[in-house]
């Protein structure tokens, strides 16, 4: 899988790319994730990427010529199965979304700023748009971010135990159940004598009961 980033601020990007599980995603080239600078594409003296919106009104409008070159210089080297701009008025992001992401070959990802994007750049070239959440952050590069590592993680051969990720929460509607690990008892608080059984059968009923309960409790809405 090949992921483009295009942004204004590529170096809060950095670190995020660079660490952990999408760093040896990287390494195993499972995944390839590249930054854009849109600044890069500018063609006004000062590379501003940004004016003031038709109609009055306060903030900013990112402009239609850098994102626009970008995308076009990107398409001309590549075919790419989904354009997707983050942006609080997309479709909420959820693991159904993450999963059908992860079957993709070439992905681009507009972060947005100011006061978001011109208009007709989502109608020339976005084909999804997606918010991490119903708030607002100041740029769409953390929820870049957010979106990439849910990709990601899910892609064949990036996490050491493949079945990890068919367990997470939200796979089958569902959220996780408690785990525990070593010790056994910590200062009176124990790990449950299910656990400690090695009755596998009961075990798993035991966690998909526990799964219920805990959606039941935090996430009805789930369920729904």
């Amino acid at each position: 899988m090949r992921i483009d980033v295009l942004t204004i601020l590529p170096k809060l990007l950095e670190g995020p790319f660079n660490d952990s599980i999408l760093k040896r995603a990287q390494e195993k080239g499972l995944a390839e994730i590249h930054i854009h600078n849109i600044r890069d594409y500018s063609t006004h003296k000062q590379k501003s990427v940004d004016d003031y919106q038709y109609g009055g009104g306060a903030g900013m409008v990112m402009t239609i010529q850098p994102i626009a070159d970008c995308i076009e210089k990107l398409k001309s080297e590549r075919q790419y199965d989904e354009i997707i701009y983050m942006t609080p008025d997309g479709e909420l992001l959820n693991q159904h979304i993450c999963n059908q992401l992860s079957l993709k070959g070439n992905l681009i990802i507009l972060c947005g700023h100011y006061k978001g994007v011109d208009q007709r750049i989502r109608d020339m070239f976005i084909t999804r748009e997606i918010s991490i959440g119903s708030y607002v952050l100041s740029g769409g590069e953390l929820g870049a971010a957010v979106l990439v590592d849910a990709v990601v993680r899910l892609l064949p051969g990036v996490l050491s135990d493949e079945t990890s990720a068919l367990t997470d929460s939200f796979q089958d509607n569902l959220l996780a159940p408690p785990v525990y690990t070593r010790p056994e008892d910590y200062k009176g608080h124990k790990v449950p004598d299910i656990l400690m059984s090695g009755h596998t059968e009961k075990i798993e009923q035991w966690r998909q009961e526990q799964s219920l309960k805990r959606t039941q409790e935090r996430r009805p809405d789930l369920l729904d």
